[in-house]
């Protein structure tokens, strides 16, 4: 038996949400519904123009959300990552305690540097569009990697976000070779269609001739797979994958199972923030497969839970709202 169900790494980042017009975007030169690597003075900047009345602060970072809904659905979760010897870093650690996730940091053991911070803009028609300082997680490495916690979970959790500089490369690497060798499963996420798009090659190196499970949206999957069309890239992505997810917003998701296609509905909702919706899917997906549930039933429950996520402000479900979810999913 494993100690863990899922082992994720990833960026280290404290989430700072707002609430921003498109004039804003337009005022201030910002690129609309995509993540945008920037410095901390241009962060700074655009901290200062906004309101920041209504501002959201949470330890955040794609796979650390898909983290922690593992947890908040009863799983056993572990998260890899690097922040700093600063007042956010230790903010973030508290956050994970507290969320139920075990990690190996403790204050005493941090760095100096700067802790990375996600200024995460949300708009009316609940888009998301965020500017990310990353601060020291640009140094997460093979270092950050505990081969311990990975060996000792069912699957690893790999975040698309760290093919952007060569060491968080070659941890990806690093983490998925400790992972194979463990009989540990292995998921990634592509994390955004920027990713895709600018670092399709890295990806190629980590996916290697497979993986266990790969999660994409729409854009990522015909992204990856040079196809202008679901119903062929979702063909191609056999070629990349044993297993993997769709998801599709609105129109819910569609999950391969090794053997066939399986549509998920979506539920009902009224969207006001987008933020998290993909990470929510896959952390309350990871958390069905490794817990006694069939892919058909584990990707209703993410449809369940990214569907209330997009419905309120803020990355997470209370731990209330995991626990009904779950009582909906087996009444």
């Amino acid at each position: 038996m494993k100690k863990y169900d899922v082992t994720g790494i990833g960026n280290a980042l404290v989430d700072i949400e707002f609430k921003v017009t498109d004039q804003f975007f337009f005022e201030n030169g910002v690129e609309k519904g995509l993540m945008t690597l920037v410095d901390e003075e241009r962060q700074n900047s655009l901290m200062n123009v906004i309101n920041a009345t209504e501002a959201k602060k949470q330890a955040g970072g794609s796979a650390a959300n898909s983290i922690v809904a593992v947890s908040q659905f009863g799983g056993k979760s572990f998260y890899c990552f690097r922040v700093a010897n600063d007042e956010l870093g230790h903010f973030y650690l508290q956050d994970l305690n507290d969320s139920g996730v075990d990690i190996a940091l403790v204050p005493e053991r941090l760095e100096n540097g700067i802790t990375g911070k996600c200024l995460v803009m949300v708009t009316e028609d609940s888009e998301r569009t965020m500017n990310t300082f990353l601060g020291i997680t640009q140094n997460f490495s093979v270092k950050d990697v505990h081969e311990s916690a990975i060996k000792d979970s069912k699957y690893l959790f790999i975040e698309g976000y760290l093919v952007t500089s060569p060491n968080g490369k070659e941890a990806m690497l690093y983490s998925k070779k400790v992972a194979e060798g463990a009989g540990t499963k292995v998921a990634l996420t592509f994390s955004d269609p920027a990713m895709v798009k600018y670092f399709k090659a890295n990806f190629d190196d980590v996916i290697g001739p497979s993986v266990d499970l790969l999660f994409a949206n729409e854009e990522e999957a015909m992204l990856y797979t040079s196809k202008d069309n679901l119903a062929e890239a979702r063909e191609e992505m056999k070629k990349y994958a044993r297993h993997f997810v769709i998801t599709m917003g609105k129109n819910g998701a569609m999950i391969f199972d090794g053997d066939t296609f399986i549509d998920i509905e979506p539920y009902k909702t009224t969207a006001i923030d987008s933020n998290g919706a993909g990470d929510m899917f896959a952390g309350a997906f990871l958390y069905g497969i490794t817990n006694g549930h069939s892919y058909a039933s584990s990707g209703k429950l993410a449809s369940m839970a990214s569907s209330k996520i997009v419905s309120q402000f803020g990355p997470r479900l209370k731990w209330h709202e995991a626990k009904e979810i779950l009582a909906r999913l087996n009444p």
